[in-house]
């Protein structure tokens, strides 16, 4: 089977079972049966609807030989493949454990938040083929699921062309809470974990935390899910050995992509724990500057701190008033590595002054950049090392530290975190 399809349930339902060996039809698909034993569940029966009375059949998803087909092939004993279609007695029996219909059982119900509010109904159900599996990833409660259930592929093709916001409106597997024991078609709601307005805003810190309680194919699945920022942002706080099996998983354009939006030191911490070989080829596709940036780190050539430094960080003018630099500060701060602080410099870009982000906020909007910027600044210098830098840190505390030219001029900015995650290896 292929790797890596993605179907829709009501795309699924109704197709044709049909026998590998001769072609012989067996009946329909009329709902799919999960196992909620993980995160992500995997389907493990196929429920096949047959005509004339006979009764419907349990079809374990280990006979399904090809599924990406408008026609579906199974494989069954010998003895089953010659018989009439009435003799499928031994897939006839329900399958015994705590089983969920996916069609009867989830479709059309009401999405509630942590706070029993109805937030959502589920329109279609999202599944995804990988490594010979059938995995459930998301829950489709969008108007795109509502006119993909209505029959109306065309309307549906020619939205999805125009704007992807009205397409994409699903909700991962891994928000929604346990199936209840109690659910059935006519009872039961879909539970969220979390406020479903929360369900971007979760902190990669956690995110990392459920990414790594996972067997490695159902933490690729949802990972695949996070948009690139936030997606970046967890890759760099998942635990190196889980990095290790994560990474050579995803597709390399992905990763590249996704490298390519951390800074240097963020960079060189998740290469460094992969294979000497699957580094270099990651670094050999990553931007020049960066790249040289990050080999400099990983190769231990020099301790200077000079590759660690973003530059992108916010600079003003101490002109500036306080308030016009409120009201743009999301487009100044928009693709930024350091927006905590604020630095400010002349018109030659030599340093004069930060402003730490509350203090900003806290000032009158009338008041000048120069009159509550502070002046007596701790900066690096690109003859420091990684021990000063970690040192200076630890001594004032500060999440960000400018890095200036023997003219004061700013070059870059050296991110704390950077810092303190690659102190293990180079310290």
């Amino acid at each position: 089977m292929a790797i890596d399809h993605t179907f829709f349930l009501s795309e699924i339902l109704d197709r044709k079972i049909i026998l590998d060996s001769n072609g012989k039809k067996v009946g329909k698909i009329s709902d799919l049966l999960i196992f909620e034993t993980s995160k992500i569940p995997e389907v493990h029966y196929l429920v096949v609807s047959r005509s004339f009375g006979h009764p419907s059949l349990y079809i374990p998803w280990d006979r399904v030989v090809d599924f990406h087909e408008k026609d579906i092939k199974i494989t069954t004993t010998a003895a089953v493949a010659s018989a009439s279609a009435a003799d499928f007695s031994e897939y006839e029996a329900i399958p015994k454990g705590e089983l969920f219909y996916l069609k009867d059982y989830v479709l059309d119900k009401k999405i509630l938040d942590i706070e029993d509010n109805e937030v959502e109904v589920v329109y279609d159900i999202v599944l995804v083929l990988r490594n010979n599996k059938l995995y459930v990833t998301e829950v489709d409660c969008g108007r795109y699921g509502f006119l993909r259930r209505l029959g109306l592929k065309f309307f549906v093709d020619f939205v999805d062309s125009l704007t992807e916001r009205f397409r994409k409106q699903t909700v991962s597997w891994s928000y929604i809470q346990s199936l209840p024991k109690h659910i059935d078609r006519f009872s039961g709601n879909v539970k969220l974990k979390v406020l479903k307005e929360k369900l971007d805003e979760m902190p990669p810190v956690d995110l990392a935390d459920v990414l790594e309680e996972m067997d490695p194919e159902q933490r690729v699945l949802i990972f695949e899910q996070l948009d690139p920022e936030q997606a970046a942002d967890t890759l760099e706080e998942i635990d190196p050995n889980v990095q290790r099996t994560l990474i050579p998983a995803l597709k390399k354009e992905k990763v590249v992509s996704l490298l390519e939006d951390m800074t240097p030191g963020q960079v060189a911490d998740v290469l460094s724990v992969l294979p000497t070989s699957d580094a270099k080829s990651y670094l050999e596709l990553l931007e020049q500057p960066l790249a040289q940036k990050v080999a400099a780190i990983l190769d231990q050539q020099e301790e200077s701190i000079q590759h660690l430094a973003t530059n992108k960080f916010i600079a003003i003018n101490p002109g500036d008033l306080v308030g016009n630099i409120e009201r743009d500060f999301r487009l100044l701060a928009k693709e930024c590595d350091v927006v905590m602080y604020l630095y400010v410099v002349d018109e030659n870009k030599t340093l004069i002054g930060v402003i730490d982000i509350k203090e900003l906020l806290q000032a009158n909007e009338d008041a000048k950049i120069e009159d509550i910027m502070i002046t007596d600044l701790i900066t690096f210098s690109t003859q420091d090392t990684l021990k000063t830098a970690y040192d200076n840190f630890n001594r004032y505390g500060y999440r960000a530290i400018p890095l200036v030219d023997d003219n004061q001029k700013i070059i870059g900015v050296i991110p704390y975190r950077d810092v303190i995650n690659l102190k293990h290896r180079f310290l």
